[in-house]
């Protein structure tokens, strides 16, 4: 006989709500970012009062795992699906305060016009319209009968139909009656089968991700101190962001405060770098494959479950053994020489800004790999070296755009199995970074108007690293320019080349684009190459300087030497420029191929 693997009942929101507060499913507390918009908050409101379906809450109750004296534990239930209708529904109904993306804590207020029957965030224009309910929750809270919404609108809206008033209050006021489906998965389903429910249920709408489930996975357990663990994983995250938010901890959660995670995040609070500023995911990620020597997510929570992979049971001492390993992850990740080790050697390779890093995954790739070598003893040399070749490679390759978790489990493994990393390293530039890919496949990958380039982030990163001043610039550098919000200019002028009929994706070539003071760009307005060169090479000659600082002819070469611009470059008009594009690219390409293996 099949065993029954889910139950499905409804359940009014008010008592899906309690949730919240009570111990029997456990919801992570609300301090990571609400990835909702506030739109879509007012959408699920307004779809409830009309009811229409707003999907299922589902629920898993975690696997019994057996205990050193034999007897199994009742595991809790997590939810898997349905915390951000959750945390909205808390958000527009009870008046509770969200995080956003910036890590700033709010209200999301929903107005409601009675007379007409329509939901909106509320604005300034709503605010000062006495024709709308300007939030909800505060109508909700009070636990007002719709009589005496009715008197208190009426005193304000005279003439207006107590009919109509009679039924949206109504329909208001009961808005937490309103059932909504809840699946229960039962403990006997395999976690696997969890898992794959879990990604399934994700391929459509906000996504979530795999450390979604890790982190609901984390703060159901308080047994092995998981609850402890993961307010850590959140608060160093947002901390990272806003160093103001270590005063919040101190006041509103002074039992954390006293505990080593609160020790190993303190220097955050006089923290400004933001060059790394990892998320919950990237941070669940680093900790798990450094210290597990896997990069399938999936694996951890089936590790904090206490999965014996072999006997396919659940057991207390895997469970236990696998928190204590991700806690000694987040405590390496958190430890302040660690981190600022890890961006100085980042930056010592020329990205010295987070609008340079684009690949997320390949930054958290190369802090696993410091992570990792420094637990295997190697010098301090060899790190820096082997950690800032193997970022700017997997950059350079698109390594971890694909399937990172695939291509972070696998190249874990072959960093902790292999005996050389170094070997391991110069094998994988042989078969990838071959003569063929500097001098044709890289001149190809440059051929693109994207500013956004990794490609293009790693020559700029070049350039940063040699100490280039910038496009006929005698003092300023590059990366002058890159952290004091410098922008791209372009060689041949996009009005010049628009004057002559080319098309955005021609004229937003890259291989078009450096960095120029804005002054400068200014003086040279829309001319022609030939133009603009003629009155730098007139201002060397008058010791006038109108347009740039540059004082010689030699100095002028080998400005364009380092920004890899073709010396004909002096004499083009609008006749060269295709030709200009081919050449600079070989030319760049070649610049990134040297300061590669400089590193």
């Amino acid at each position: 006989m099949q065993t029954q693997k889910y139950s499905v009942q409804n359940q009014s929101i008010q008592w899906i709500l309690t949730l919240l507060d009570s111990g029997e499913v456990a919801i992570p507390e609300i301090q990571r970012p609400f990835v909702w918009d506030t739109t879509q908050v007012r959408n699920l409101i307004d779809s409830l009062y009309n009811g229409y379906p707003v999907g299922y809450i589902i629920t898993w109750k975690n696997p019994n795992i057996k205990l050193k004296d034999g007897s199994l534990s009742e595991g809790k239930k997590i939810v898997i699906d349905g915390q951000q209708r959750i945390t909205a529904l808390s958000a527009a109904l009870l008046g509770h305060k969200i995080v956003d993306k910036d890590y700033k804590k709010g209200r999301i207020k929903i107005a409601f016009q009675p007379i007409e029957e329509r939901f909106e965030v509320l604005n300034p224009a709503i605010l000062k319209d006495k024709t709308w309910i300007p939030d909800i929750a505060e109508a909700l809270s009070g636990g007002m009968s719709p009589l005496k919404m009715i008197r208190q609108y009426q005193m304000l809206n005279l003439e207006t139909d107590e009919d109509v008033l009679e039924r949206s209050f109504s329909r208001l006021v009961d808005i937490p009656k309103i059932p909504i489906g809840v699946i229960d998965l039962a403990s006997s389903i395999d976690i696997d089968i969890v898992t794959e429910i879990f990604i399934r249920i994700n391929q459509t709408g906000t996504k979530l991700s795999q450390a979604d489930f890790a982190m609901s996975k984390i703060a159901a357990n308080e047994t092995f101190g998981g609850n402890m663990l993961r307010k850590a994983i959140d608060y160093f995250c947002h901390l990272a962001v806003l160093p103001d938010f270590y005063h919040t901890i101190v006041d509103k959660d002074p039992d954390f405060a006293t505990t080593s995670y609160f020790q190993q995040m303190r220097w955050l609070r006089n923290e400004t770098d933001d060059l790394y500023d990892p998320s919950y995911t990237d941070m669940i990620r680093v900790a798990f494959t450094s210290q597990f020597n896997r990069g399938k997510i999936s694996d951890l929570v089936s590790l904090l479950s206490g999965r014996n992979f072999e006997t396919k049971t659940f057991e207390e001492e895997i469970a236990e053994a696998s928190y204590d390993k991700l806690k000694k992850g987040v405590m390496n990740f958190m430890n302040e020489a660690n981190f600022k080790k890890f961006t100085m050697i980042i930056r010592s390779a020329g990205f010295v800004s987070p609008k340079l890093v684009r690949s997320q995954n390949a930054l958290n790739f190369a802090y696993i790999l410091y992570l990792k070598l420094k637990s295997m003893n190697h010098s301090a040399v060899e790190i820096e070296h082997y950690v800032r070749r193997w970022f700017v490679y997997s950059v350079l390759t698109g390594r971890y755009s694909g399937s990172p978790e695939s291509m972070f489990d696998f190249d874990i493994k072959q960093v902790a199995s292999c005996g050389n990393f170094g070997e391991y390293l110069t094998e994988k530039e042989r078969g990838e970074l071959s003569d063929a890919y500097w001098e044709a496949a890289l001149p190809q990958s440059l051929d693109t108007s994207v500013a956004s380039s990794p490609y293009f982030h790693v020559f700029i990163a070049s350039q940063i690293k040699n100490k280039d001043n910038g496009f006929l610039s005698r003092d300023i550098t590059v990366e002058n320019m890159i952290i004091g919000q410098g922008d791209v200019h372009h060689l041949f002028p996009r009005d010049y080349l628009k004057r002559n009929s080319l098309l955005r994706g021609k004229y937003n070539q890259i291989a078009n684009y450096v960095y120029m003071q804005s002054e400068i760009n200014i003086k040279v307005g829309n001319k022609a190459p030939f133009e603009y060169f003629k009155l730098i090479t007139d201002q060397i000659e008058s010791g006038n300087p109108l347009i740039s600082g540059i004082s010689s002819i030699v100095e002028l070469k080998n400005n364009l030497k380092i920004h890899c611009i073709p010396e004909s470059i002096i004499d083009s008009t609008i006749e060269h420029y295709d030709e200009f594009l081919v050449s600079r690219r070989k030319l760049m390409a070649l610049k990134i191929r040297d300061f590669y293996f400089s590193l």
